[in-house]
């Protein structure tokens, strides 16, 4: 099964929670990855995403540890809806 990531940066202007994650994020941006799978038998290119992950950067509340974290992808979307920012800059 051929796969790929597509890699984008979003941006939080207020403090956001995600389900899964203990701290709510602080305003600022964060890497976001996004698993595809192509979809085959098609006579076209196509992919459906199967995983998407959220990089929360080091800081002192979570030990100085950059961690990457599944999200639920449409949740995310509501979120940067709700934020009024969405894409990164």
């Amino acid at each position: 099964m051929m796969t790929r990531t597509t890699h984008r940066t979003i941006h939080f202007n207020a403090p956001a929670s995600l389900d899964g994650l203990d701290l709510p994020l602080a305003p600022g941006d964060y890497e976001v990855n996004e698993d595809e799978e192509l979809i085959e038998g098609l006579s076209w290119l196509a992919y459906r995403r199967v995983a998407t992950f959220i990089t929360i950067p080091a800081t002192p509340e979570n030990g100085q540890v950059s961690c990457m974290f599944p999200v639920d992808a449409e949740a995310l979307e509501e979120m940067l809806r709700r934020d009024g920012m969405g894409e990164g800059r």
